[in-house]
């Protein structure tokens, strides 16, 4: 895997899996950067998502994690931001496809969709894999011609 730093915010309602996937990833031997929230109190995802993206854009080898109840909310807010590819996934697979095909640097984990073991199989699987490029890298490019014309 990759030793990239990760930043990782959530709400309210992703903070107590927040705090394993910290654990877990700090265990793995990753730098993490919480940027909050920091109890189980209600609070708005968009702050945290803001957070995360605007410290992953200004650490381009970084990674993000974000997580709400759903993972839905987190990853539209994530995706408002120019050169920020948030993927949603509740699924190795997708997990792995969207860094190798997407070149995505936020994942987004539903907390009341996925336990924590599932989200660490996700997040093994997002980490360990890389951006192909190739035809892939086109595409992405042509996202990121999506963005400047808007």
């Amino acid at each position: 895997m990759n030793k990239r730093k990760i930043y990782v915010g959530a709400d309210s309602a992703g903070y107590n899996l927040k705090c394993e996937i910290i654990e877990y990833l700090k265990s793995k031997g990753f730098e993490v950067a919480d940027m909050g929230c920091d109890s189980t109190a209600s609070c708005h995802y968009p702050e945290f998502a803001s957070k995360v993206c605007e410290a992953v854009l200004s650490d381009a080898e970084s990674f993000g994690m974000l997580i709400c109840g759903t993972g839905i909310g987190m990853s539209m807010c994530a995706n408002k931001y120019n050169g920020i590819r948030a993927a949603l996934c509740s699924d190795t697979f997708s997990a792995r496809m969207t860094r190798m095909h997407n070149d995505a640097n936020v994942l987004c984990l539903g907390a009341r969709v996925i336990g924590p073991f599932l989200a660490f199989d996700i997040i093994d699987a997002f980490l360990g894999a890389d951006f192909e490029g190739g035809r892939h890298a086109i595409r992405v490019d042509m996202m990121k011609d999506i963005e400047k014309n808007q």
